[in-house]
C-alpha cells in the first residue's frame, strides 16, 4: 500500500540530495532553476518565470538580468505580442544544464551501482509512475 506521507518524505530528502549533485557552475538555486525551466520548456516570458520560480516579478527581473550579463539568456520581442519579450536560453546557459545533467547521471550512476539489483530494479518499475505524476502535475 502507498503511504503518501512516506512518499513525501522520501521524495524531499531524495529532492534535497539530488539538487546538490552538480559541482559544476556555482549559481543560486533559483537561478539554475531558471535556466533548467527554460532549458527544458523552452521560451518564457518573466511573468511566466515569476509563476513557475515562485518568486517577485522585482526577483525574476533581477535574475533574468545578471543571467543575461553573464550571456546564460537573451530577451527577445514575443512575435505574438510585440510589447512583450521571451527570456531565451543561449548555447552557454545550455552548456551549464548539461553540464550539471551529466554531472548527475555520473554521481546517480555511481550510487546507483551500489544498490542491489532488487533494489535497481524496484527503482526502474517505479519510474513510469513518477513520470505519470509530472504530467499529471503539468495539467
Amino acid at each position: 500500500m502507498l503511504s503518501v506521507p512516506e512518499l513525501t518524505s522520501t521524495l524531499e530528502e531524495f529532492t534535497r540530495m539530488f539538487i546538490r549533485l552538480p559541482s559544476v557552475q556555482r549559481l543560486s538555486f533559483t537561478t539554475l532553476s531558471v535556466l533548467h525551466t527554460l532549458a527544458g520548456r523552452g521560451p518564457k516570458r518573466l511573468a511566466e518565470l515569476t509563476a513557475s520560480e515562485q518568486v517577485t516579478q522585482p526577483a525574476i527581473t533581477q535574475i533574468v538580468t545578471r543571467l543575461e550579463r553573464d550571456g546564460l539568456v537573451e530577451r527577445r520581442p514575443d512575435p505574438s505580442d510585440g510589447r512583450a519579450v521571451l527570456v531565451h536560453i543561449t548555447p552557454a546557459g545550455s552548456a551549464i544544464v548539461d553540464g550539471r545533467r551529466a554531472d548527475r547521471v555520473a554521481h546517480l550512476a555511481d550510487l546507483t551501482s551500489r544498490l542491489t539489483p532488487a533494489e535497481r530494479a524496484a527503482i526502474a518499475a517505479a519510474l513510469p509512475a513518477l513520470a505519470r505524476l509530472v504530467k499529471l502535475n503539468e495539467r
